[in-house]
């Protein structure tokens, strides 16, 4: 027979958190006939990305590479009884730029993005700059809860805690992100409805929500 005494107390924390950080998701992508080219314009167009970016304070090294591929293109041909035929090698590059939230400069940055020759497609979403305090103090409260519930346990059940004997946490990834534009320049001249056309900017009204987070862990405490 196990004549181990312990307690085991399942805690939650919450909270609540304001986006402070922009990032912008761009994406480029090209078609070519050979594998050598399409790699060479992918170079040239992160080039020319980058080089747009530094106008507005982004640095090079702060566009990061989300993915990138050269994967082959085929379509089907009506003269070859709909069978596949090769048209070429297109590259997909998708990057992102982050910076503390300002209104001005990401209508600017997207207002050039419009009037480029890139062409890119464009996501906008909303994040924190430091993830890891936020999930500290999520981690701290979903304690603080298991120790609150322990306490009330033990002195119903008349006995007392002692140590803890373990602490599991799922460790699970917390996904601090808010979508709020998705492909915005499909299309040449496709601007949004809520964007207004300034000289050399888009002014946008747009204020993310602030999003709730939760995670558990699991308390063992020895008793007496």
């Amino acid at each position: 027979m196990n004549n181990e005494r312990i307690i085991r107390v399942k805690g939650r924390g919450e909270i609540q958190v304001r986006p402070d950080t922009t990032r912008i998701s761009i994406t480029l992508e090209g078609k070519y006939s050979k594998y050598n080219e399409a790699l060479r314009k992918s170079t040239q167009d992160t080039e020319i990305l980058k080089n747009m970016l530094a106008e507005f304070g982004v640095e090079r090294s702060d566009v990061k590479t989300l993915r990138f591929e050269v994967h082959t293109e085929f379509e089907l041909s009506k003269e070859k009884m709909f069978k596949k035929q090769f048209v070429g090698y297109k590259y997909e590059h998708m990057m992102k730029i982050e910076f503390l939230s300002d209104h001005d400069k990401l209508g600017k940055i997207l207002y050039r993005l419009s009037n480029c020759s890139l062409d890119p497609e464009v996501k906008i979403s909303y994040t924190i700059k430091d993830p890891e305090a936020a999930k500290n103090k999520l981690l701290a409260k979903a304690v603080n809860d298991a120790k609150e519930k322990a306490v009330i346990l033990a002195q119903a059940a008349d006995v007392r805690l002692k140590s803890i004997q373990s602490i599991d946490y799922s460790w699970k990834d917390i996904n601090f992100e808010i979508n709020a534009m998705n492909n915005i320049f499909m299309e040449d001249d496709c601007l949004m409805e809520d964007m207004l056309i300034d000289e050399d900017s888009y002014n946008l009204d747009i204020e993310p929500d602030d999003f709730n987070v939760f995670d558990v862990v699991t308390v063992v405490w020895e008793i007496e």
